[in-house]
């Protein structure tokens, strides 16, 4: 249960590594309490030449210069100015690469998280989307934006889960539909079991 190293997400294949956080554990702790979950679906965005990307063309602003920055930090942001999105800066500095982390399993604090979602789906559907999941585990635009990935307040971990390739299904990411061709690139990760069944009690 090591928490993921810098050299993770030093890498220059954002696609592989979106691919790769599939069965990995994102763990916060807030106030104290910590909550984790197995991450199910990813989303890579290959900065500058991805049209669906917030940094295409090397767009700058203050939301998105921290996909600028070094690796292995949090990119939060706002969707439509209600739901924080959790994303993964990858890749080395001013090259802003992201993964966005669009679903977990909850493997720890699940009365903490259910308390969180106030909703009575089952588990492996009360976090299976990129609002849901922030709300579950406690992230929040304000508090968690360009934090450090290595530190004790958001973090990933490898549980050496083992993910069946055949369980991956790969394809194009969702709503963005904007981005043109763009928008049919299989950049999306999505461990196929989350939708119809509970994983087994060892990974409780």
């Amino acid at each position: 249960m090591k928490k993921l190293p810098l050299s993770f997400y030093d890498r220059d294949d954002v696609v592989l590594i979106a691919h790769e956080l599939i069965g990995k554990v994102l763990c916060t702790n807030i106030d104290g309490i910590t909550t984790k979950g197995i991450i199910t679906e990813t989303e890579a965005y290959a900065g500058i030449i991805d049209k669906a990307s917030h940094a295409y063309r090397g767009r700058r602003t203050d939301r998105t210069k921290i996909m600028f920055g070094r690796p292995g930090i949090s990119y939060v942001y706002l969707c439509y100015g209600v739901h924080s999105l959790f994303n993964i800066v990858t890749n080395k500095k001013d090259i802003p690469h992201a993964v966005l982390v669009r679903g977990i399993y909850p493997l720890k604090g699940v009365e903490t998280i259910v308390s969180r979602r106030k909703t009575k789906e089952p588990l492996y559907r009360i976090a299976d989307g990129p609002g849901k999941l922030t709300k579950a585990l406690g992230i929040e635009f304000r508090q968690h934006n360009n934090l450090d990935l290595l530190g004790d307040s958001v973090w990933i971990e490898d549980h050496s889960i083992e993910v069946n390739p055949n369980e991956i299904e790969i394809g194009p990411r969702i709503g963005i539909d904007y981005a043109e061709e763009d928008a049919l690139l299989p950049y999306r990760f999505l461990w196929r079991r989350n939708q119809n069944s509970d994983f087994p009690i060892d990974y409780q």
